[in-house]
């Protein structure tokens, strides 16, 4: 029985696969190389935290430590808030950005492109530079140590504008038309057919703006000064302090704080590669 010789160009794209694994297994580990240390160091004795040399598991398991971080600290009370800012956040931009983009994508209007460039000149203005004014803002309302302040001023993001839009323009205008002829209200095919239709748009950007939220901290270490309104990052600041840094508690809480995030990213990663990919930073 004769074997058919493999040709160059097939070894070669095999090779190119077999290196293209290589390198995304060794990129994976060296992500991973950060979170395994801070489950390690999460479940070591106080004590063998700084170990010369280094050790990634300690002389006994610590599961304790977890306890210890929750009650330690306000702990449940920090992820309630987190969980509240952050899911409260992430309906009202969703929500807010599919709307604009809407406008921008199938309204015809006059001078509609040039805000659009205009809306999205906002990307390149620092968030350090928008702190004072909003603080400003913030206090003449009276919002300062409130849910509203630490929602509200990035409930709107052209990021998020952008992102859906260049989705809506991937999707046919005739399927919109049909719906007019029968009747229906702009209103109607906005939310009857746009939306079901750029659902993997809407999970992308649903999963970006939670962590960003979730993992805010200069706006709340400013807008927030009482402890029953910080979020999760101040309350993980909270471990290091003049009474001495318990870097285990840190730790330990670190890993409790990553699972809201994780399960939103496992809940909602069917729709970021195909909503990365429809939207595609591209469009027509």
């Amino acid at each position: 029985m004769s074997v058919m010789p493999v040709s160059g160009h097939v070894l070669r794209r095999r090779l190119g696969q077999g290196v293209s694994q290589i390198l995304v297994i060794i990129a994976a580990v060296i992500t991973l190389i950060p979170f395994i240390w801070m489950v390690s160091t999460a479940l070591k004795p106080s004590a063998e935290v700084f170990t010369n040399p280094p050790a990634l598991i300690g002389s006994s398991v610590e599961w304790g430590n977890f306890e210890k971080a929750w009650n330690y600290l306000p702990f449940g009370r920090f992820m309630l808030n987190g969980l509240i800012v952050s899911g409260i956040g992430t309906i009202i931009v969703v929500f807010t950005s599919a709307m604009a983009a809407y406008a921008f994508s199938r309204l015809k209007w006059r001078g509609r492109d040039g805000i659009f460039l205009i809306y999205l000149g906002t990307l390149m203005v620092p968030q350090e530079v928008l702190i004072v004014p909003m603080f400003i803002i913030m206090r003449n309302l009276g919002w300062v140590n409130s849910y509203q302040a630490l929602i509200i001023p990035w409930a709107f993001t052209a990021f998020g504008t952008f992102l859906l839009r260049q989705f809506f323009l991937t999707l046919p205008e005739e399927l919109e038309e049909a719906s007019r002829i029968d009747g229906a209200s702009r209103w109607t095919s906005f939310t009857r057919i746009i939306l079901p239709l750029a659902t993997p748009a809407l999970g992308t950007l649903a999963v970006f703006t939670f962590i960003g939220y979730w993992n805010s901290f200069l706006w709340p270490l400013l807008i927030v000064s009482d402890v029953n309104m910080a979020t999760v990052p101040l309350g993980l600041n909270m471990f290091l302090g003049q009474t001495g840094n318990q870097w285990n508690l840190l730790m330990a809480s670190s890993t409790i704080s990553v699972i809201p995030s994780a399960i939103i990213v496992i809940a909602l990663q069917r729709y970021l590669v195909s909503g990365i990919a429809l939207s595609g930073m591209g469009g027509r």
